[in-house]
Parts: structure tokens; sequence; C-alpha cells
């Protein structure tokens, strides 16, 4: 198999993003697309932050800071991000719909030996990969936010995934500075299908009256040692991306993960979480906590 030295990331959004800066510091020749200019110049105000903060801290020494930022390119164009592209990882809005989409166009622009990955959390790889027209070439690299901080990478084995798609896609983990673990393809995975219970309880009981949003978050850390409480967890991950897990999770695992209906109505009202200023808590522009 080819060796991977130039990755594309398709989605600039949050998750994009943090993937396109562990990638061009892990050494690779990065391409972040995105249709709207705006979404890929606030990806790159937000890597640039997060790297300037890194050396700060001492976690990141300028040189390298820089290095990264000379290998990150941004592209509007998604046959010119792909063209010459050794792994292409999407990260677009968790719709099935729209992830096949994107794979079917990207295999008409790319080389024939480059490597998909998605990275859904939870939706099924082997039906993604069906539309890519290369199952073999396919697996699931499923990150965590903030992708710079958070270690672990869940790598997913599709139905026709070849162990040397795996084996390659583990290398670009441990690249990134990850730890992988390797998962068959589940509905939910194993950490989407756990947290999105732990979550949805949280909102019955909130729902319920058991105890207040900030009480359930408190009894979780400090009684289970969560290093966050779920309502923080959801409001830092999107209630519409939880919701929609949730629903997913529903339709194919039975009655278990029914979305509670208080999540579904925060959704329906507009409240996301961080990204809207509003989910559970309420945040400032930077995105912190205010209320």
């Amino acid at each position: 198999m080819t060796a991977i030295r130039t990755i594309a990331v398709l989605g600039a959004g949050t998750m994009g993003r943090g993937i396109a800066q562990v990638a061009a510091q892990g050494g690779y020749a990065t391409r972040l697309f995105d249709p709207v200019g705006g979404a890929l110049e606030k990806a790159r105000q937000n890597v640039e932050r997060t790297l300037e903060k890194g050396v700060k801290l001492g976690k990141v020494s300028a040189e390298d800071a820089a290095a990264t930022l000379g290998r990150l390119a941004l592209d509007r164009e998604i046959a010119r991000a792909v063209a010459d592209a050794d792994l292409v990882i999407e990260a677009v809005p968790e719709r099935m719909d729209l992830k096949v989409a994107t794979f079917a166009e990207v295999a008409r622009c790319c080389p024939a030996h480059t490597l998909f990955a998605s990275n859904t959390s939870g939706l099924s790889i082997t039906e993604i990969a069906a539309a890519s027209g290369r199952a073999d070439r396919f697996a699931g690299m499923h990150f965590f936010n903030p992708v710079h901080l958070m270690k672990l990478v869940e790598l997913v084995r599709g139905l026709e995934t070849t162990e040397a798609t795996l084996a390659a896609m583990a290398e670009v983990s441990v690249r990134m500075g990850k730890e992988v673990v390797v998962v068959r393809e589940a509905p939910g995975f194993v950490t989407s299908r756990i947290n999105a219970l732990i979550g949805n309880e949280a909102f019955r009981m909130l729902e319920t009256g058991v105890a207040s949003a900030e009480d359930i978050d408190k009894a979780l850390k400090l009684g289970l040692n969560h290093p966050m409480g779920p309502f923080e967890m959801v409001d830092l991950v999107g209630l519409d991306v939880r919701y929609s897990i949730l629903q997913h999770l529903h339709a194919t695992l039975g009655e278990t993960y029914r979305p509670s209906n208080l999540l579904a109505q925060y959704v329906k009202a507009g409240r996301l979480g961080r990204k809207s200023g509003k989910g559970v808590y309420v945040y400032d522009e930077e995105g912190n906590r205010i209320g």
C-alpha cells in the first residue's frame, strides 16, 4: 500500500479543523476543505490560537508550531483539495446522505490509491463505504473533541475493510499522537453508544426533577471520577449531534435509546450548546460558560 504523505480533511468545523491540526503536527502535508470561506478562516484562526496556547504552556515548541502551520493549506475546491491525497478524512455533519454524496464526489477526483476514512460517531461505515466504490480501502477514524487534547481514535472496521487499510490508518493515528482501539462496525461503536446512554439518562433525570444540571454534573465528576459532567459534555459535543446519534441508535437498537423529550425540546429551541451560545448552560462568544 502507498505510503501516506498527504492528507485531505473535509469539513472545517470543530472536528475537521482539529483533525487537520493534528495531521499537520504529525508531519503530513494537510489540506483542509470547506465550501464556505468564512469557515476556513475561522478554522485557521482557531488552529493558530490553539498552537499559540500550546507554545505558552510549553507543550509545543515555537518551531513546531510554525512548521505545523506551514504544512496546513486551506481550500474551497474539493477536487483540488483531494487531487493528490493519500488519505481523505471526512468530517462533514452527521447525516448519512451528506456523507454518501461527499465520498461519491471525492472518488471521482482523487487518485486510485487514496484511502478513505469517516469521522462519523455512529453511522454505518459499510454503508458510507459502498458509495465510495472502494470499500476495501475505507474505515472509520472516530476522533474526539477537542482533537488536539483527546488521545483516542476509534478505528472502525467495515464489512470489507482490509487489514492493510487498518494498519495504514493506525500508523497515521499514532503519528498524530493518538492511541487506537479497533472496533467492529456496530451502531454507536463503543464510546458513542455508552456516552449516549449516560447523557440521555441525565436529561431524563433533569426532566423529572431528580437533581439540577449542576448537581448531576458534579455527582458524576466527584462520585464516578468522570472528567466532565454529562451536560458539560453534551454542550461541548453539540445537542444536535447527540440527538442525531440517539435517533440512529433508537432506530437500530431499540427503545433503550429513545431520545429524552427534554433533549428534543432543547434542539428544537436552537439550544445546541457552546456553538450556539446556549445549551444546558449559557456561554459567551469565546465559549466560556457564563450561566
